[in-house]
Parts: structure tokens; sequence; C-alpha cells
């Protein structure tokens, strides 16, 4: 349990260093907004943390790929929600607060949610 939990952070580590640097990519640049930019920076983790997460963390279940990454999107898409809800919130209840701070609370929101849901509904045991 305490190894699994150690690769989910290690995982979810990556995951956050991959959605900052996007959103700030997408910020620096002016290619997108921080509403619209940090979409695509939650979707790029979240395929970064799908292929650490079943290759250390969690290991393949033993259902089909397409099963499997279709049950990891939807508890991902469901902490994405969670996660963006949280980061949306705190930009426009605090307009002076940085989207990189908000990005952290939302990060943060949503990381129980997602290891409960990868652990036992996408990479659970047999039933």
């Amino acid at each position: 349990m305490k190894r699994k939990i150690s690769f989910f952070l290690f995982a979810g580590a990556i995951g956050f260093a991959v959605d900052m640097g996007m959103l700030w990519l997408f910020l620096r640049f002016r290619l997108l907004d921080p509403f619209s930019g940090r979409v695509f920076a939650i979707g790029s983790a979240m395929l970064c943390t799908y292929m650490i997460n079943r290759t250390f963390t969690f290991g393949r279940s033993h259902r089909k790929v397409a099963v499997e990454g279709a049950r990891y999107g939807s508890v991902g898409v469901a902490s994405a929600l969670i996660n963006y809800a949280v980061y949306s919130g705190s930009l426009i209840a605090l307009p002076f607060i940085s989207p990189y701070l908000a990005l952290i609370l939302g990060s943060g929101s949503a990381t129980v949610f997602s290891y409960l849901g990868y652990d036992r509904f996408v990479f659970g045991s047999k039933k």
C-alpha cells in the first residue's frame, strides 16, 4: 500500500509539472486564456499520469486496454471537473489570485478522489 501511494504521488508530481508547464506555455505566449488553457493542460497531464499509473502504480488491470482506458478516463474526467471547478472558482472569486496558485488549489482538491477512483474502479482486483 505504501509503495502504491508513493508511486501515485510520483505520477501526480509529474502530472502536476506537465499541467503547470502547459499552462505556463499557453499564458506566457498568449496562446490561450487561463480558462481554456487549463482544459488542455489538464488533458495533457491526464494522459501522462495514465501511463505512469498503469505502468508503475497500479499495474495493468484484468480488463482490456480500451475498457481500462475508458474507466481511467471517466475517473479522470470527474477528477478534472473537480479540479477545474476549484481552479475556475478561485480565479473568479479571487480575481487577484495567480492562475498558478489556483492550479495548486484545484489539483490538491482532486487528489484523494482520483486515487480512490483509480485504485478501486480502474485497477481494482477482479470481481
